[in-house]
């Protein structure tokens, strides 16, 4: 009855007038946490979740993502559907809860004192027990090694804005191979389709092979792809334009780059804030050339990359941006012949990386030909996204010179699979062409907005289906 009451736009838009006027940001995340989950935007990661906590070898959870991701969201949601109770600690938010873990080392003792400090019952095997924001206490970080090692029967789950930035810092204790890890990313074209329009992702979901799909269900997939693709797919973001709110998909894209930027301020000296907010800002003119490869003095003129390594490092670290290095040959493992000084740097985010540019979304419907290359690179941008949550965040691509590139390079299954990327419904190009008579690969993939089809090794998958393409290439092993 709750959720169907929250779902009508009146009671809706009365509590984003709450939150706007909200005394502090916690009574703000409080009322946007109940908004979301209002949304009931189902998220895959949940399935990992579970099984971390059934592993018998469960070891404490650190969760690693960008920021305004979800991952305080995913952590209450979980540890409310999974566990009998759920205590939820923020060491950002009461500096207090710090000074249990600079006290003691005993993991139960801490469970004794945080008891006193939350109205859930913590108990082994029926809690979860949230650390937020674990980065504001280094002494919270390295008491997970001693949950590892003396009371594993109590489920931990930490996460942090800015977490991967801790990992070798010298003020944290790591605990090395004492905590598991999980990678959260942006909400996927999948997950959107499946708030969106539950039935239509049946359909998405069974398909399988590489054959073309119905028209009708072509269409109607791409109708709601075009709205993913101007949203992307920051919850808060995603959730606005599931309720048909425009203005605000643009409003809470521009304060989430406000946000980056005070990070920026915050986690970093004032030099390589700057650093890191010019490489940031230079992202859009990176990737609108047609050779899409890093170039320092885009950064500013006359830059080099010593000056600037550093910063590109951060936003690597940060989660805002994904590097992907160049490979002149294509042989087993890539790691084994990137080449470490050309790469491309791709955004965290499609929605971030157009209002970054300065774009409406509505450019995606104008067909000017002065947009064609900025289309082409938010489309690799996307397929990114879905690479690397399918398999992983270490990827390439293929160059030969000034004669020839493909967008990226997919090591699956000891194979190299080429990859090129289309916006459109223009296909034509000699790139695919001349790796294909330089390497004769077993399988080609081809991403565009035609649609399914398998023509000998290439196989051609509409963008809205990017997130299936593993299914797609075990599917393709059975025909």
């Amino acid at each position: 009855m709750l959720n169907n009451l929250i779902k009508n736009n009146v009671l809706y838009c009365f509590l984003l007038f709450l939150c706007i006027f909200a005394q502090n940001k916690y009574q703000k995340r409080e009322i946007l946490h109940i908004i979301l989950t209002s949304m009931t935007i189902e998220r895959s990661i949940i399935h990992q979740l579970n099984e971390w906590k059934n592993r018998i070898d469960r070891k404490p959870l650190l969760l690693f993502g960008a920021r305004q991701i979800g991952k305080t969201w995913i952590l209450k949601h979980f540890g409310e559907t999974a566990f009998e109770h759920c205590a939820y600690f923020s060491l950002d938010e009461d500096n207090h809860i710090g000074d249990i873990f600079k006290t003691t080392k005993d993991p139960r003792r801490i469970i004794e004192q945080l008891q006193f400090l939350s109205d859930a019952v913590i108990s082994p095997g029926s809690t979860l027990v949230i650390l937020d924001e674990i980065q504001e206490c280094p002494e919270a970080l390295a008491s997970l090694k001693y949950f590892c090692e003396k009371a594993p029967e109590y489920a931990v789950a930490a996460a942090g804005s800015l977490l991967g930035l801790t990992i070798g810092h010298r003020d944290f204790s790591f605990p090395v191979g004492k905590v598991d890890h999980l990678d959260m990313f942006p909400l996927s074209f999948s997950e959107f389709l499946k708030a969106k329009d539950e039935r239509l992702y049946s359909y998405y979901a069974s398909v399988l092979e590489p054959q073309p799909l119905p028209q009708i269900f072509f269409d109607r997939l791409s109708e709601v792809f075009n709205a993913y693709r101007v949203c992307g797919g920051m919850p808060e973001v995603a959730t606005a334009m599931l309720s048909g709110d425009m203005q605000g998909v643009e409003t809470k894209l521009s304060n989430i780059l406000k946000d980056y930027r005070l990070d920026f301020v915050k986690h970093t000296t004032p030099a390589l804030a700057n650093k890191a907010g010019h490489v940031w800002q230079s992202l859009p003119s990176q990737l609108a050339k047609e050779n899409r490869k890093f170039i320092y003095q885009l950064v500013r003129p006359g830059a080099r990359a010593r000056e600037y390594e550093d910063a590109l490092i951060w936003l690597q670290n940060a989660g805002l941006v994904y590097k992907v290095s160049l490979c002149k040959e294509s042989r087993l493992p890539l790691k084994a012949y990137e080449d470490l000084g050309v790469f491309k740097i791709y955004a965290v985010d499609i929605g971030i990386l157009r209002c970054l540019a300065g774009m409406s979304g509505s450019f995606y419907f104008t067909p000017a030909e002065q947009f064609k290359e900025f289309k082409g690179a938010l489309a690799e941008n996307y397929v990114l996204q879905s690479l690397v949550m399918q398999f992983g965040k270490e990827q390439h691509y293929w160059s030969s010179g000034n004669t020839a590139e493909l967008e990226f390079l997919l090591q699956w299954e000891n194979e190299i699979l080429p990859i090129e990327v289309k916006s459109g419904i223009s296909v034509t190009g000699k790139s695919l062409s001349q790796y294909t008579k330089t390497f004769a690969p077993h399988l080609r993939i081809r991403y565009s907005m035609l649609n399914m089809k398998q023509d000998g090794t290439l196989i051609n998958i509409p963008l809205f289906l990017a997130d299936k393409t593993k299914d797609i290439l075990m599917a393709t092993r059975t025909i």
